[in-house]
């Protein structure tokens, strides 16, 4: 008797929390729903009271209109060589660098390392002016590079490297290969990469959006349309008078679509490497 009242009150707490977790997930996704929605409406949609919150017939239309004001696939191309090459070199530098920190022994390791994280809490625009003035002499305004180089170094990733790689890489995995013979860049080739692939996912996942969503560093070195990302171009539509939000958020809808497509290719490495965190 007391095992089925502890069944039926486990069954009603579990109801609970997946009713609370459905609630969250809804809240979460409302905003998607709601752009989709203004994507496909006209510009009047969005002030319209009550709110509208059935899709319209526009979302073509609106999306022709994008196409007119500005080269947005040009623009979604720049935004996803920028994407790409940021995060394919801040995965090599950051599991490196963190493969160094982790099993190496140097000396000021510890001093190089807070100094590095120290870094993350000195706010990005205080550097804008002087790196502009860098970006300029070299003569880099209006090519992607410039758009690029700032990211390469990310303290975060480095940070989450080195805890990854300290706790699920042994030591004794290291030493055996030190004794067959390998040296330090191919013990990091051979042993830790294949290791390390769940933290490569959760990394670049977040380095890919992060800097896909970045907006003042591109704004301010990337003047020529051709070269502009897609966050450039979008914000260029904005006019002093009028804004066509339906036009707008249609664009900002398509410029979405690759976020959720990398995230479901990269779903699976970025879930184990929590679960793998969560057994350590």
């Amino acid at each position: 008797m007391s095992r089925e009242v502890g069944v039926k009150k486990w069954s009603i707490s579990r109801m609970f929390i997946y009713l609370f977790l459905a609630l969250i997930s809804l809240a979460s996704l409302f905003p998607f729903y709601w752009m989709f929605v203004m994507a496909t409406s006209p510009s009047s949609a969005y002030n319209s009271i009550p709110p509208t919150m059935i899709p319209g017939s526009q979302l073509v239309e609106n999306f022709q209109k994008v196409l007119g004001m500005i080269p947005f696939f040009q623009s979604m191309l720049n935004t996803l060589i920028v994407c790409s090459v940021v995060t394919v070199v801040v995965l090599f530098i950051s599991s490196l660098a963190g493969f160094g920190f982790a099993k190496f022994r140097f000396p000021g390791k510890n001093i190089f390392f807070f100094a590095i994280l120290f870094t993350m809490i000195i706010p990005p625009q205080l550097g804008l002016i002087p790196q502009y003035l860098l970006v300029a002499k070299a003569g880099l305004l209006d090519h992607l590079f410039a758009a690029m180089f700032l990211f390469f170094l990310n303290p975060l990733g480095i940070f989450l490297m080195r805890q990854y790689i300290n706790q699920a890489v042994p030591d004794e995995l290291i030493d055996a290969a030190k004794l067959d013979g390998c040296s330090n860049f191919r013990i990091y080739w051979r042993v830790v990469l294949p290791i390390i692939l769940p933290a490569f996912a959760t990394l670049g996942i977040i380095v890919f959006t992060s800097v896909w969503g970045e907006f003042l560093w591109q704004f301010t070195v990337l003047r020529d349309p051709s070269s502009y990302t897609i966050q450039v171009a979008l914000a260029s539509m904005n006019t002093a008078h009028r804004v066509d939000f339906g036009m707008l958020l249609s664009g900002v809808f398509w410029a979405t679509v690759p976020l959720i497509v990398v995230f479901l290719m990269f779903n699976r490495l970025f879930i184990s490497s929590i679960a793998e965190g969560s057994v350590k």
